[in-house]
């Protein structure tokens, strides 16, 4: 099956998942409402989601468990984005093709958009209902995105990034940056995932985190590729704003050449990760190719 034909079905699901638990443009304070519905109803890849649906799939979760738990990580994304685009950050005017929040609002919006997202992500996973969920799995389930998103996850890669601008930094250091800032959440996502499927082998968990670890590199490996060799429309951001900012990425330490083998050697990482469980996981050996192939 074209990668295509897997995505589509379950973005739209994502979008009517989110749709589901975002406040109603109407819902006052209206401005705090719109700038939420604005930014996480945007059109992007919803790779996160994705993620956790089709790995609840493989271990044998229905969809309906995983939409709680695909909702809540996208909705942290959403958030992470509006923060990182703020003037005192990345400073971005452009995201997935639109105003960043805050140039489309103000800041003091857009800031309170993504403390009120990262808080509906929680509220969320909590007030998820489905009766195949423990209170254990549900509590696991909020264990596993807090950390992932917090002080030792994924906000510590934003801090290390914006503490990397300048500077001079080896392969090692830069991984560490992004293994934190991308890594965390995409592996959080194929854990939230599982964890839907009620199982609990220790094993499977540390193959399948392996995998999400090497795809979350491999990410932004071609992020980094894409911020020079990409067009502006095709992503969505401006073209270059990497190296106008002067921060440290693949192509700039290890050159295009040796960046573009590096994507390739995480995604035959990941595919070796997913070649110890027993189950078919063909279906997320594809996102792998389609996250090393993709051109925004």
């Amino acid at each position: 099956m074209m990668i295509e034909n897997i995505l589509k079905p379950l973005q739209s699901r994502t979008n009517t998942t989110l749709e589901k638990f975002l406040p109603l443009e109407n819902q006052e304070p209206r401005r705090l409402s719109n700038a939420m519905r604005y930014s996480v109803l945007a059109p992007g890849k919803r790779l996160r989601p994705v993620l956790t649906y089709l790995t609840g799939q493989v271990f044998g979760a229905p969809l309906s468990v995983s939409d709680a738990p695909a909702a809540a990580v996208e909705l942290i994304h959403a958030y992470s984005l509006i923060h990182d685009d703020l003037p005192a950050m990345d400073d971005d005017d452009l995201r997935r093709g639109r105003p960043t929040c805050h140039k489309q609002y103000d800041e003091a919006t857009a800031i309170l958009a993504g403390d009120a997202l990262q808080a509906l992500a929680v509220e969320v996973l909590l007030k998820n209902q489905d009766v195949s969920l423990s209170d254990e799995s549900r509590l696991n389930m909020l264990r596993v995105l807090t950390s992932a998103s917090g002080s030792q996850g994924m906000v510590a890669g934003q801090a290390l990034d914006l503490a990397a601008v300048g500077r001079v930094l080896t392969i090692e250091e830069l991984e560490n940056i992004h293994r934190h800032k991308t890594g965390d959440l995409i592996s959080a996502s194929v854990v939230l995932g599982y964890l839907a499927s009620g199982q609990k082998d220790s094993t499977v968990l540390e193959h399948l985190k392996r995998y999400a670890m090497c795809i979350g590199l491999a990410f932004q490996v071609q992020d980094d590729i894409l911020d020079i060799e990409g067009t502006t429309e095709e992503i969505g951001k401006p073209q270059g704003s990497d190296a106008e900012l002067s921060k440290p990425t693949y192509p700039n330490i290890l050159g295009m050449s040796k960046a573009k083998e590096t994507a390739l050697n995480l995604r035959n990482e990941a595919i070796a990760a997913l070649d110890f469980l027993p189950e078919d996981t063909s279906v997320l050996a594809q996102i792998a190719d389609f996250i090393i192939y993709r051109k925004k």
